[in-house]
Protein backbone atom coordinates (compact mmCIF):
# COMPACT_ATOMS: atom_id res chain seq x y z
CA UNK A 1 0.00 0.00 0.00
CA UNK A 2 2.93 2.74 0.87
CA UNK A 3 4.61 1.63 -2.38
CA UNK A 4 1.51 2.17 -4.51
CA UNK A 5 1.13 5.62 -2.80
CA UNK A 6 4.48 6.90 -3.25
CA UNK A 7 4.20 5.62 -6.65
CA UNK A 8 1.08 7.42 -7.05
CA UNK A 9 2.80 10.75 -5.73
CA UNK A 10 5.47 10.66 -8.17
CA UNK A 11 2.82 10.43 -10.73
CA UNK A 12 1.46 13.26 -10.09
CA UNK A 13 4.51 14.94 -9.80
CA UNK A 14 5.81 13.66 -12.92
CA UNK A 15 2.76 15.10 -14.72
CA UNK A 16 3.16 18.57 -13.21
CA UNK A 17 6.77 18.99 -13.75
CA UNK A 18 6.08 17.99 -17.62
CA UNK A 19 2.83 20.71 -17.79
CA UNK A 20 5.09 23.39 -15.88
CA UNK A 21 7.35 23.55 -19.04
CA UNK A 22 5.51 25.40 -20.86
CA UNK A 23 4.37 27.89 -18.15
CA UNK A 24 3.20 30.90 -20.50
CA UNK A 25 0.60 28.14 -22.19
CA UNK A 26 -0.52 26.96 -18.40
CA UNK A 27 -1.32 30.42 -17.91
CA UNK A 28 -3.06 31.58 -21.08
CA UNK A 29 -5.63 28.25 -20.54
CA UNK A 30 -5.94 29.32 -16.36
CA UNK A 31 -7.33 32.84 -17.90
CA UNK A 32 -9.17 31.32 -20.70
CA UNK A 33 -10.88 28.77 -18.45
CA UNK A 34 -12.03 30.94 -16.12
CA UNK A 35 -13.21 33.92 -18.75
CA UNK A 36 -15.50 31.36 -20.11
CA UNK A 37 -17.02 30.78 -16.43
CA UNK A 38 -16.75 34.48 -15.52
CA UNK A 39 -19.19 34.79 -18.33
CA UNK A 40 -21.79 32.70 -17.29
CA UNK A 41 -21.43 33.98 -13.81
CA UNK A 42 -22.16 37.65 -15.37
CA UNK A 43 -25.43 36.55 -17.66
CA UNK A 44 -26.65 35.09 -14.02
CA UNK A 45 -25.95 38.19 -12.57
CA UNK A 46 -27.99 40.49 -14.74
CA UNK A 47 -30.37 38.38 -14.41
CA UNK A 48 -30.36 38.77 -10.81
CA UNK A 49 -29.70 42.57 -10.84
CA UNK A 50 -33.18 42.85 -13.11
CA UNK A 51 -35.13 40.56 -10.81
CA UNK A 52 -33.63 40.91 -7.54
CA UNK A 53 -33.52 37.07 -6.67
CA UNK A 54 -33.78 34.06 -8.48
CA UNK A 55 -36.32 31.30 -6.47
CA UNK A 56 -35.71 33.43 -3.03
CA UNK A 57 -31.64 33.72 -3.77
CA UNK A 58 -30.57 36.92 -3.98
CA UNK A 59 -26.52 37.38 -5.29
CA UNK A 60 -24.39 37.00 -2.74
CA UNK A 61 -25.88 33.56 -2.39
CA UNK A 62 -26.23 32.52 -5.70
CA UNK A 63 -22.46 33.66 -6.03
CA UNK A 64 -21.68 30.78 -3.18
CA UNK A 65 -23.14 28.74 -4.77
CA UNK A 66 -21.50 28.73 -7.92
CA UNK A 67 -18.14 29.21 -6.26
CA UNK A 68 -18.86 25.96 -4.02
CA UNK A 69 -19.63 24.50 -7.54
CA UNK A 70 -16.83 25.63 -9.35
CA UNK A 71 -14.37 24.82 -6.97
CA UNK A 72 -16.00 20.86 -5.46
CA UNK A 73 -15.90 20.34 -9.06
CA UNK A 74 -12.34 21.45 -10.46
CA UNK A 75 -11.18 19.63 -7.30
CA UNK A 76 -12.99 16.52 -8.63
CA UNK A 77 -11.98 16.66 -12.17
CA UNK A 78 -8.50 17.38 -12.10
CA UNK A 79 -8.23 13.60 -11.29
CA UNK A 80 -10.84 12.39 -13.30
CA UNK A 81 -12.04 14.28 -16.26
CA UNK A 82 -9.41 14.38 -19.29
CA UNK A 83 -8.39 11.21 -18.04
CA UNK A 84 -11.73 8.83 -17.87
CA UNK A 85 -12.56 10.87 -20.79
CA UNK A 86 -9.98 9.14 -23.20
CA UNK A 87 -11.30 5.58 -21.62
CA UNK A 88 -13.26 4.76 -25.29
CA UNK A 89 -10.07 5.31 -27.14
CA UNK A 90 -7.85 3.75 -24.33
CA UNK A 91 -10.46 0.16 -24.69
CA UNK A 92 -10.63 0.24 -28.44
CA UNK A 93 -7.11 0.80 -28.95
CA UNK A 94 -5.69 -1.91 -27.30
CA UNK A 95 -4.09 0.05 -24.42
CA UNK A 96 -6.73 -0.57 -21.75
CA UNK A 97 -4.81 -4.38 -21.95
CA UNK A 98 -1.61 -3.17 -21.39
CA UNK A 99 -2.67 -1.35 -18.02
CA UNK A 100 -3.45 -4.65 -16.79
CA UNK A 101 -0.37 -6.08 -16.80
CA UNK A 102 1.54 -3.51 -14.89
CA UNK A 103 2.13 -3.50 -10.89
CA UNK A 104 -0.51 -0.51 -10.22
CA UNK A 105 -4.78 -0.46 -10.61
CA UNK A 106 -5.36 0.74 -13.45
CA UNK A 107 -7.78 3.81 -11.95
CA UNK A 108 -4.70 4.77 -10.30
CA UNK A 109 -2.65 5.19 -13.18
CA UNK A 110 -5.03 6.40 -14.92
CA UNK A 111 -6.19 9.37 -12.72
CA UNK A 112 -2.76 9.80 -11.53
CA UNK A 113 -0.30 9.82 -14.19
CA UNK A 114 -2.95 12.38 -15.67
CA UNK A 115 -3.19 14.94 -13.34
CA UNK A 116 -4.48 17.90 -14.79
CA UNK A 117 -3.38 21.07 -13.05
CA UNK A 118 -5.38 23.22 -15.81
CA UNK A 119 -8.43 23.46 -13.44
CA UNK A 120 -6.15 25.97 -11.84
CA UNK A 121 -7.77 28.57 -12.74
CA UNK A 122 -11.32 26.64 -11.72
CA UNK A 123 -9.85 26.96 -8.66
CA UNK A 124 -9.01 30.12 -8.04
CA UNK A 125 -12.03 31.38 -9.40
CA UNK A 126 -13.95 29.29 -6.94
CA UNK A 127 -12.00 30.09 -4.33
CA UNK A 128 -12.40 33.63 -5.30
CA UNK A 129 -15.99 33.89 -5.21
CA UNK A 130 -16.54 31.99 -2.64
CA UNK A 131 -13.89 34.43 -0.72
CA UNK A 132 -16.04 37.97 -2.09
CA UNK A 133 -19.47 36.19 -1.29
CA UNK A 134 -19.49 34.39 2.32
CA UNK A 135 -18.78 38.48 4.37
CA UNK A 136 -22.19 39.28 2.47
CA UNK A 137 -23.81 36.43 4.20
CA UNK A 138 -24.90 36.58 7.56
CA UNK A 139 -23.54 33.03 8.69
CA UNK A 140 -23.03 31.91 11.75
CA UNK A 141 -19.54 31.21 11.86
CA UNK A 142 -18.63 27.98 14.14
CA UNK A 143 -16.63 24.17 14.33
CA UNK A 144 -20.14 23.32 12.37
CA UNK A 145 -20.29 25.83 9.85
CA UNK A 146 -15.86 25.37 9.28
CA UNK A 147 -16.39 21.31 9.08
CA UNK A 148 -19.68 21.46 6.37
CA UNK A 149 -17.45 24.07 4.01
CA UNK A 150 -14.42 22.02 4.35
CA UNK A 151 -16.29 18.36 4.09
CA UNK A 152 -18.60 20.10 1.87
CA UNK A 153 -15.81 20.77 -0.74
CA UNK A 154 -14.07 17.22 -0.60
CA UNK A 155 -17.55 15.60 -0.83
CA UNK A 156 -18.11 17.67 -4.19
CA UNK A 157 -15.00 16.73 -5.09
CA UNK A 158 -15.63 12.79 -4.21
CA UNK A 159 -18.79 13.16 -6.27
CA UNK A 160 -17.61 14.27 -9.10
CA UNK A 161 -14.74 12.01 -9.15
CA UNK A 162 -16.93 9.30 -8.55
CA UNK A 163 -19.89 9.66 -11.47
CA UNK A 164 -16.73 10.72 -14.26
CA UNK A 165 -15.43 7.15 -13.03
CA UNK A 166 -18.78 5.29 -13.51
CA UNK A 167 -19.11 6.85 -16.96
CA UNK A 168 -15.52 5.93 -18.00
CA UNK A 169 -15.84 2.40 -16.75
CA UNK A 170 -19.17 1.97 -18.96
CA UNK A 171 -16.36 1.89 -21.80
CA UNK A 172 -15.27 -1.39 -20.60
CA UNK A 173 -18.67 -2.54 -21.66
CA UNK A 174 -20.00 -0.81 -24.09
CA UNK A 175 -17.07 0.22 -25.32
CA UNK A 176 -18.55 3.30 -25.92
CA UNK A 177 -18.67 6.26 -23.59
CA UNK A 178 -18.37 9.48 -24.88
CA UNK A 179 -21.46 10.42 -25.06
CA UNK A 180 -22.21 10.01 -21.90
CA UNK A 181 -20.25 12.62 -20.42
CA UNK A 182 -22.45 15.04 -22.70
CA UNK A 183 -25.40 13.87 -20.89
CA UNK A 184 -23.25 14.07 -17.44
CA UNK A 185 -22.90 17.95 -18.18
CA UNK A 186 -25.99 18.70 -19.23
CA UNK A 187 -27.21 18.05 -15.59
CA UNK A 188 -24.06 19.48 -14.17
CA UNK A 189 -24.77 22.76 -15.22
CA UNK A 190 -28.21 22.16 -14.24
CA UNK A 191 -26.93 21.60 -10.88
CA UNK A 192 -25.33 25.06 -10.66
CA UNK A 193 -28.70 26.50 -10.06
CA UNK A 194 -30.64 26.15 -6.93
CA UNK A 195 -32.61 22.72 -7.02
CA UNK A 196 -36.03 24.11 -5.56
CA UNK A 197 -36.42 26.24 -8.81
CA UNK A 198 -37.11 22.79 -10.62
CA UNK A 199 -39.92 20.79 -10.84
CA UNK A 200 -40.08 17.91 -7.72
CA UNK A 201 -39.24 15.26 -9.19
CA UNK A 202 -35.98 16.53 -10.93
CA UNK A 203 -35.62 17.78 -7.30
CA UNK A 204 -35.09 14.22 -6.41
CA UNK A 205 -33.35 13.00 -9.02
CA UNK A 206 -30.65 15.56 -8.30
CA UNK A 207 -30.42 14.23 -4.53
CA UNK A 208 -30.80 10.36 -5.37
CA UNK A 209 -29.72 8.84 -8.73
CA UNK A 210 -28.02 11.44 -9.91
CA UNK A 211 -26.36 13.37 -6.92
CA UNK A 212 -25.46 16.58 -8.20
CA UNK A 213 -27.38 18.27 -5.96
CA UNK A 214 -25.02 17.65 -3.14
CA UNK A 215 -22.09 19.41 -5.34
CA UNK A 216 -23.18 22.72 -4.29
CA UNK A 217 -27.52 23.31 -3.52
CA UNK A 218 -27.66 21.11 -0.02
CA UNK A 219 -24.61 22.10 1.55
CA UNK A 220 -25.13 26.21 0.44
CA UNK A 221 -28.53 25.76 2.00
CA UNK A 222 -27.41 24.07 4.60
CA UNK A 223 -24.68 26.96 5.89
CA UNK A 224 -27.15 29.72 4.70
CA UNK A 225 -29.69 28.11 6.86
CA UNK A 226 -32.48 27.24 3.81
CA UNK A 227 -34.99 24.28 3.85
CA UNK A 228 -33.83 21.33 2.05
CA UNK A 229 -36.84 19.59 0.12
CA UNK A 230 -36.95 15.52 1.17
CA UNK A 231 -33.59 15.94 3.68
CA UNK A 232 -35.22 17.96 6.51
CA UNK A 233 -32.68 18.00 9.01
CA UNK A 234 -31.04 15.51 7.32
CA UNK A 235 -29.09 17.48 5.05
CA UNK A 236 -25.80 18.67 6.92
CA UNK A 237 -25.20 14.86 7.22
CA UNK A 238 -26.12 14.09 3.38
CA UNK A 239 -23.50 16.65 3.03
CA UNK A 240 -20.74 14.97 4.13
CA UNK A 241 -21.97 11.22 3.75
CA UNK A 242 -23.05 11.78 -0.24
CA UNK A 243 -19.57 11.95 -1.21
CA UNK A 244 -17.85 8.46 0.38
CA UNK A 245 -20.97 7.14 -0.49
CA UNK A 246 -20.65 7.83 -3.80
CA UNK A 247 -17.25 6.61 -3.80
CA UNK A 248 -18.50 3.38 -2.69
CA UNK A 249 -20.89 3.47 -5.33
CA UNK A 250 -18.39 4.37 -8.17
CA UNK A 251 -15.32 1.44 -6.89
CA UNK A 252 -18.73 -1.25 -6.75
CA UNK A 253 -19.27 -0.60 -10.68
CA UNK A 254 -15.31 -0.26 -11.40
CA UNK A 255 -15.06 -3.72 -10.24
CA UNK A 256 -18.45 -4.86 -11.78
CA UNK A 257 -17.10 -3.18 -15.30
CA UNK A 258 -13.67 -4.47 -14.80
CA UNK A 259 -14.46 -7.98 -14.36
CA UNK A 260 -16.62 -8.62 -17.11
CA UNK A 261 -14.49 -6.98 -19.57
CA UNK A 262 -13.19 -8.81 -22.42
CA UNK A 263 -10.05 -7.11 -23.94
CA UNK A 264 -10.23 -5.22 -26.93
CA UNK A 265 -13.44 -3.90 -27.86
CA UNK A 266 -15.39 -4.00 -24.56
Amino acid sequence: MRETLSLCLYLMRLRVRTRLEFRASLIISWIAQAFGYIGVFASIWIILTRFETLGGWTWPQMALLLGFHTLGYALGACFTLVQLRRMEEIVLGGEFDTLLVRPINPWAYLVFSGFNIEYGGHVLLGIGIIAWSLPQLSIDWNMATFTLIVGGLISSALITASMLTMIGACALLLGRARYLFGIFFDFWELSRYPASIFAPIFQMALLTVIPLGYMAYVPVSVLLGRPVAYLGSLAPFATLAAGPLSVLAAIAFWRFCLSRYQGRGG
